[in-house]
Formats: structure tokens, sequence, C-alpha cells
């Protein structure tokens, strides 16, 4: 379980965002929404340890997330709007890489998650060769390789096509109804998906959880 304790946020002498607590339990997935500057990114990197709160606090089961630092990022993928990959390496050595941190060595995983992202035949090219969609679809075939159960996402499905997002999207709902929990940001339509979808949504003077 997450759980966000009256988060504020302050940027530029701006709040972003005060008060603000829910919960996050296994099998939700939850779309942070509003419009541009009004939080949303902010919100999802506090979340993800990656910034601080002006005050509150995120806790992850029950344990201040601040002080389990490490226990927390085992337990956390993080996807922003950088890809988080290495542009000297190539995809398939990107995954070898982030396979090691804390699971067996699975070359058929790797292998499938090319597959799922329409990288095959591109799994020997330098990253830095590659267009900045190729390079982002690096990033997404983490979450086929993924053992951990929380997902924080922004913007996931920027730059691909409709039927990668149909993929993605059953990927989170399938990750969901195994007990995983999703946080994400986006500027698509998620309506008409089989899982219930929670909505976080920011706004310069309020803040609504529905």
């Amino acid at each position: 379980m997450l759980e966000a304790k009256s988060l504020r946020c302050i940027r530029d002498e701006r709040t972003l965002f005060d008060g603000l607590s829910f919960l996050v339990n296994p099998g939700d997935i939850i779309q942070v929404e509003g419009p541009n500057g009004a939080g949303k990114t902010s919100l999802l990197r506090i979340l993800a340890g990656l910034a601080q709160p002006d005050s509150g606090e995120v806790l992850w089961q029950g344990e201040n997330t601040r002080q389990h630092r490490d226990r927390y990022h085992q337990d956390l993928l993080f996807l922003g709007h950088q890809p988080g990959i290495k542009s000297m390496l190539t995809p398939f050595e990107n995954l070898q890489f982030y396979q090691a941190v804390g699971q067996q060595p699975n070359r058929q995983a790797i292998w499938q998650a090319l597959e799922q992202v329409g990288l095959v035949g591109y799994e020997d090219v330098p990253v830095a060769q590659l267009s900045a969609g190729q390079q982002r679809r690096v990033a997404l075939a983490r979450l086929w390789l993924s053992n951990s159960p929380l997902w924080i996402l922004d913007e996931p499905l920027t730059a691909i096509d409709k039927q990668g997002v149909v993929e993605l999207i059953a990927l989170f709902e399938q990750h969901a109804q195994q007990g995983g929990l999703v946080l994400l940001t986006t500027h698509q339509d998620l309506t008409g998906t089989h899982q219930a979808i929670r909505k976080i949504r920011l706004a310069q003077t309020s803040v609504e959880i529905a």
C-alpha cells in the first residue's frame, strides 16, 4: 500500500498542491490529471522519492519512504520523461543491465520484451543511434521485465502508436489484477478500459480525488 499524507508542493513561490492525501491499494490503477503546470510530474517525483515535498510524507507498507529509501526503491519502477537508459549501450544491453539488478538473467525474457515494444532488429544498435520514440520504447520494455509491485509512470503512452497503447494498457491491467499498483499521467483517453481507473485531478485551486 502506498499512502500520501498531507503533501504540499511549492515551486517558484507558487503552491501546486497542499494537503493532498490518498491511498493506493494493491490492484489500483490511478491516473493523475490536471492542466499543464498543475504539478502532475512534481507529484510523481515526490511519490518516487526523487523530490521532497515541502510538507507531508509518503509511506510504503506503512513505512516512511525517506527513512527506508533502499527498501522502497527495490519495490518501485519509475519511468519519467527522460528514458533513463544508457546511450552507449544497445537495447539488449540496457535490458540486461536493468535485469541484473535483483533478478536472475533471462535472455528469453529480454527478447520477449523487445518483441513487445517492436525493437527486434534493433537490439544491437547503440541507443544513441535510435530515434527518440525508439529510445522511449527501450525504457518501456522494462515494464515487461519488472518484478516491482509499484509502477509510477510519467506519460508512458507518449509517442506510442495505437496498437502499442492498447498493449500497454493491457499490461497495466494485468499488473493490477496480479496485485500490483500503477500510478500514471497521460493525455490519452483511458475510457473503456476493463480495469476501473481512479483519478486524482490537480488544479491550481483544488485537488479532487475520484
